[in-house]
């Protein structure tokens, strides 16, 4: 597939955001070489506190969250349980991620899951009028705001890094 083919190419997170009627812009950073977030917002100029990661979790009672947290930082498993009334939470193990969501590891997006899961975005969002994250392929990447993110999927807002 020619490069302009790749830029052009929709996703289903993608078609999903269109379907609902919520504003996005589409990236592709494929061809970079970039293999982790903050180098992804670097190949795409972006700040990498404004580019999120999709984060999936199990707490002790065997119930799945999704946590979207900045690219440079990392979750705090403490926090993130107490933000959804859980004693305790870990992450899924990697080759758990596909068969649970549909999304490879690089590539989850919190819209478009297999199911919904309760989902918590860190508090950091809230400063920025647009954040990124993945459009559930790697090398693609959609921007939009909360408010318009809020049409697709429920969240929550907490501080959990």
């Amino acid at each position: 597939m020619a490069q302009k083919d790749k830029q052009n190419e929709k996703t289903n997170v993608m078609r999903l955001l269109e379907q609902k009627k919520a504003a996005y812009t589409a990236h592709y950073y494929g061809d970079t070489g970039a293999v982790g977030g903050e180098e992804a917002a670097a190949a795409l100029g972006v700040d990498p506190a404004r580019m999120f990661k999709t984060l999936v979790t199990v707490a002790g009672s065997r119930e799945h969250y999704v946590f979207l947290v900045p690219v440079a930082r990392e979750l705090d498993l403490k926090k993130a349980a107490k933000a959804v009334g859980e004693k305790s939470i870990e992450m899924i193990p990697q080759k758990a991620l596909l068969p649970l969501t549909g999304y490879i590891h690089g590539g989850c997006s919190p819209i478009g899951m297999k199911k919904p899961f309760r989902t918590v975005i860190d508090r950091s969002a809230e400063a920025f009028g647009t954040i990124l994250f993945s459009a559930g392929k790697i090398g693609y990447q959609v921007e939009t705001s909360l408010g318009e993110l809020r049409k697709v999927i429920d969240f929550g807002l907490g501080d959990i890094c």
